[in-house]
């Protein structure tokens, strides 16, 4: 008899990360020495009659109202048939970015390796278990952290003599006018010189900067030195396709796009444009596991590289799952400061800087469905009193 899902719950809980805080304009997270700031997760849990429940922690506010407007329908449905899921709530919030799909979906990915007492790399079939992981920064800081392109050069060799094998730069950005691209110009060159020739470098200003002008300025100079990508440069926002495509054909340096191009089909517009060369994927934000590896099958049948943003469990399954990819991204980080790992992980598994082995690798959970343990007891005791049951 097939198993049928019985319960959803979220719930919404609150943690702080210490000496962080935001940059001027309130949004970009940076080092902030003796201040912190909240951060607000969702915890999911999916039950089934079978005494197996789904987990996955992550999540945003708009993601969970999504997920209030389709959980009912998956009750008393099959949580194997993830598939037929995922095609019918893609549909049904065809009017939204659809980011509420994601922790569902990763949650009931979980379940079935957990059903099937097999991790969900295997599930998906397994490439390889090990791979390598990039230092990605916070972004550049005004307090005496990464607040120069001198900081930012140590940082990456600190990071070398670690083990990792790239680093990537978010900088200060564009908002300061010609004073920050010079900055960024500089931090280019300065962490160029100083490990280039160690390191696979990229550079993402998180579509900071203000015009197609000072995109193509700063791309000029990952061009001097030879950086691996270029990701979401300017206020586009990182998804037209007609400027990604001028600016690629002005650059040597590779294009990273489509971590803000919602959906499968205008992810596959994009590459079709040759409007990057890179894929971005994300099973939080594209529609879960099942989403994040329909991009990487679209991106190799057309020859190229996925490359999974941000780090965590479900990231790790993805990658041990395809060949075409080539970094983890550890983010973010910083010398002085831990990344924004929430403390939910009852088990030994870690995001933070130290996490990679000497080589700058990190490795896939090992255990039935996401191979992680979630403390349930921490998460409850930071709960906001935000909490949805669907049954």
């Amino acid at each position: 008899m097939a198993p049928a899902i019985t319960r959803i719950e979220s719930v919404e809980f609150a943690y702080e990360i210490p000496d962080m805080g935001t940059d001027h304009h309130g949004f970009n997270l940076v080092y902030t020495p003796g201040e912190s700031v909240e951060r607000k997760l969702f915890a999911l849990k999916i039950e089934t009659d079978a005494g197996i429940t789904g987990e996955y922690v992550g999540g945003n506010s708009p993601g969970a109202a999504q997920v209030n407007t389709f959980a009912d329908y998956l009750v008393g449905k099959n949580p194997l048939e993830r598939e037929r899921h995922w095609s019918e709530i893609k549909r049904a919030l065809r009017k939204y970015d659809r980011m509420g799909i994601g922790p569902v979906d990763i949650a009931l990915w979980d379940f079935a390796g957990k059903h099937h007492d097999a991790a969900i790399h295997e599930l998906l079939g397994t490439y390889r278990t090990r791979f390598p992981a990039y230092a990605s920064t916070y972004h550049g800081d005004e307090n005496g952290g990464l607040d120069s392109p001198e900081a930012f050069a140590e940082f990456a060799a600190e990071c070398r003599d670690m083990g990792y094998p790239a680093f990537k730069i978010h900088g200060w950005g564009g908002s300061e006018g010609s004073r920050d691209l010079e900055r960024e110009i500089e931090a280019v060159h300065a962490v160029g010189e100083r490990v280039g020739d160690r390191m696979d470098l990229m550079h993402d200003p998180a579509c900071e900067l203000e015009t197609f002008g000072d995109a193509l300025k700063l791309g000029r100079a990952l061009d001097e030195q030879g950086f691996f990508w270029y990701e979401d440069p300017y206020r586009d926002g990182g998804i037209s396709q007609h400027a990604h495509r001028k600016l690629r054909r002005k650059l040597e340096t590779p294009i990273l796009q489509t971590e803000h191009v919602r959906g499968l089909e205008p992810c596959t517009d994009f590459i079709d444009a040759e409007s990057t060369d890179f894929v971005r994927a994300d099973p939080e934000y594209d529609g879960g596991i099942t989403g994040a590896m329909k991009r990487a099958r679209v991106a190799e049948g057309h020859g190229l590289d996925v490359e999974f943003h941000a780090p965590g469990p479900a990231q790790r399954h993805c990658i041990a799952a395809t060949r075409n990819t080539n970094y983890y991204e550890l983010a973010l980080v910083h010398p002085d400061a831990p990344n924004t790992q929430p403390p939910v992980y009852a088990g030994d598994y870690s995001d933070m800087l130290d996490t990679v082995d000497d080589e700058g690798c990190v490795e896939v959970p090992e255990g039935p469905g996401l191979g992680v343990e979630y403390d349930w007891d921490e998460i409850e005791s930071r709960a906001t009193g935000s909490v949805h049951v669907y049954e």
